[in-house]
């Protein structure tokens, strides 16, 4: 029998990729979407087939984490050998705005999924999308043993999410592990992101679109990966005989201000003359530094960063250069051919 896997939050960038990861090695894949009056599902576009296609092995499924009981029935219904759930308010920023319907999301969002595969019955894997921010003010770098210390709404909320996955797994033997991963970022990060944010910026400056771009704090650190990899290890945590907890990560960070030299430089523009600080972007507290140790992620799943800072950047800018109409260097795509494993994408 095929593997059957439930993806919350297919529609976004991890999402996606996974989705492409898991049909790759022949699962069937389902995947939880919110019903809306426009369309949002362009990430999985190029690999939805009809559902009455004979080789169709994707199917979407219209419900909401806030939903207890679909929930229940969609699990019971499906029977998934595993479960990823990726879906959440994940803004940061945002949920400083919005702390109840985070917490609500992304907190209580968590429960509500491990409660439905408790009382279904159904015996499949777990894998939560935890998050670097749950570290917050913590020394770097941060480890799977470094201390919780979030310093936002989405930060507490994942926290909640991290200690209610492991109480399952302790209380009710779920197989049941946390992904920790520090940022992670593509072509297909939301545009809000402030990764995406400055590449999308950089092609409409350069296309004639856009003069100036307001950014907040500068100088924050954050270990930045590639999200295609990423998924990879959460796949791996899933593979493994015992359910745990591992640290995904580069091991390296950079400020914003190098992502934006980097950014700027590669087309050939100083920075200077476009960006502009706004304190409306600023967190009214921040997390000034974020740094993996992936060390038991090396040497328990064999997963490693290959894609670096530098790589990252060029891989983003070139592709949002194309989608402002211009012809971008290229080189992203050549260090994607070099670097990552092209076999992954053909399912070996």
């Amino acid at each position: 029998m095929a593997n059957v896997a439930l993806i919350t939050g297919i529609t976004g960038q991890d999402g996606s990729y996974l989705c492409e990861l898991l049909l790759s090695k022949g699962y069937e894949v389902h995947g939880l979407i919110r019903r809306a009056s426009t369309f949002n599902t362009n990430r999985i576009d190029h690999v939805y087939l009809d559902p009455h296609h004979p080789q169709a092995r994707l199917f979407l499924h219209y419900g909401d984490l806030v939903d207890s009981s679909q929930l229940t029935h969609l699990i019971y219904n499906l029977q998934p050998t595993e479960v990823y759930h990726l879906g959440a308010q994940s803004h940061v920023r945002v949920s400083f705005d919005i702390p109840e319907n985070t917490g609500d999301i992304t907190g209580l969002g968590t429960t509500r999924l491990l409660e439905a595969i408790k009382r279904s019955g159904v015996k499949c894997k777990f894998y939560q999308a935890s998050s670097s921010e749950m570290f917050g003010n913590s020394a770097p770098p941060q480890s799977e043993t470094t201390a919780f210390y979030p310093r936002s709404p989405y930060g507490a909320a994942k926290v909640y999410a991290y200690w209610m996955t492991v109480n399952y797994r302790e209380a009710s033997q779920l197989f049941a592990c946390n992904g920790i991963l520090f940022n992670h970022e593509s072509p297909r990060r939301g545009e809000t992101f402030v990764t995406r944010k400055i590449t999308r910026a950089v092609a409409n400056i350069v296309a004639g679109n856009q003069k100036d771009l307001y950014l907040g704090n500068l100088d924050a650190q954050r270990d930045w990966g590639f999200a295609p990899e990423y998924v990879e290890g959460m796949y791996r945590m899933l593979q493994v005989d015992d359910a745990q907890d591992f640290v995904l990560g580069t091991g390296e960070a950079h400020t914003v201000r190098e992502l934006v030299e980097e950014s700027f430089g590669y087309v050939g523009l100083d920075w200077h003359d476009f960006v502009k600080e706004d304190p409306k972007y600023l967190r009214p507290t921040e997390v000034d530094v974020l740094i993996a140790q992936p060390e038991k992620s090396k040497k328990e799943l064999n997963w490693e960063a290959r894609i670096g800072f530098p790589e990252l950047v060029r891989i983003m800018v070139d592709a949002d250069m194309r989608i402002a109409g211009i012809t971008a260097k290229g080189e992203g795509d050549t260090i994607i051919q070099k670097k990552f494993l092209e076999k992954w994408w053909q399912g070996d």
